[in-house]
């Protein structure tokens, strides 16, 4: 009888599940397939493409654009005549068009230096400062816990204007590296608050024991964090990475201010933002560069994913 009336309890707990999955999957399966859609297959409603179509990602990723534009009449020229290597190039660089190429690896290139600089430097701040919340003891240390996590209660919105000003005031925004710094540094300032909550708590579960024994054993507290508290939380220290990657993969708000007068610094949302109103606007490169940019992400997940299934703790000391 009880397994009779669970059986109802699990088909619709299944469809449930279902029906999330797909609700949530359907947006990143209609961007691939418009992405691979010719135009003259954009009306067709299913979402497996008539022809696969690959020109908006060569485009993008500049793969076989140097000879787009060059007649077919001279590249049979160039391939039957014994020129140099040199004078070949020379020939094609006068049909080369530049106008019309989306600089999409330059802004992936920003994005993946400017996101990787921010969880790095995020992630080892947070390191020492949760281990410092967790288990050192000084005046003030309550109070500024509660003001880091005070400061991620502040909307961006309420942030910009007043962090716009101070890096004026001091003269970030006049050179690009300025600027890059400058941006960076909100970066920290956005995702810090959250890694030192978010290892300070797992801190928290690594026995003290080892520790104890680690101090009688004479290591200082940086070959603590070091030798034992990384390899502990190695875990925790991954989700902690994502996340700051990922904000800082995404952030659109800050960057569209600070990076306005520096083009060669815009990062992908900004790029992308830019081809929305742009010639290129064409619906199969709009999503092929969406798809590429949510591709690292993806991709980062899909790597590490093992490390994230549980603390790396468990079992540290023996009973």
């Amino acid at each position: 009888m009880v397994k009779a009336s669970s059986i109802p309890g699990k088909i619709g707990l299944f469809l449930l599940v279902l029906l999330i999955v797909t609700f949530s999957i359907f947006p990143f399966l209609q961007i691939i397939s418009t992405s691979l859609k010719y135009q003259w297959d954009w009306g067709n409603p299913s979402l497996i493409p008539t022809q696969i179509n690959l020109d908006a990602y060569k485009e993008l990723l500049n793969i076989g654009q140097d000879e787009k534009n060059v007649p077919q009449s001279v590249l049979d020229l160039l391939d039957e005549s014994d020129l140099t290597k040199q004078q070949r190039n020379e020939i094609l660089d006068k049909y080369k068009d530049s106008s019309d190429v989306f600089p999409f690896l330059k802004y992936f290139r920003n994005s993946l230096t400017l996101s990787t600089m921010a969880a790095i430097f995020s992630l080892l701040l947070a390191i020492m400062g949760a281990y410092s919340f967790s288990r050192l003891r000084y005046r003030g240390r309550a109070v500024i816990q509660r003001g880091v996590l005070f400061v991620y209660m502040i909307g961006g919105i309420l942030l910009l204007i007043p962090l716009y000003r101070i890096a004026v005031a001091l003269g970030f925004l006049a050179t690009p590296a300025g600027t890059f710094a400058a941006l960076l540094i909100i970066y920290l300032v956005q995702t810090l608050p959250v890694s030192l909550y978010m290892l300070g708590n797992f801190f928290r579960t690594i026995p003290y024991s080892i520790e104890e024994a680690a101090l009688i054993e004479g290591v200082s507290r940086f070959g603590i964090i070091w030798r034992i508290v990384i390899p502990l939380s190695w875990s925790a220290i991954v989700t902690v990475f994502i996340y700051c990657f990922m904000i800082a993969w995404n952030e659109y708000l800050f960057a569209s201010v600070f990076l306005r007068g520096y083009e060669q610094l815009y990062t992908l949302p900004i790029g992308l933002r830019s081809l929305f109103v742009s010639k290129n606007a064409i619906w199969d490169r709009i999503m092929a560069g969406s798809m590429l940019t949510a591709l690292p992400v993806i991709v980062l997940f899909m790597a590490i994913q093992k490390n994230l299934t549980g603390g790396l703790s468990e079992g540290g000391v023996k009973g």
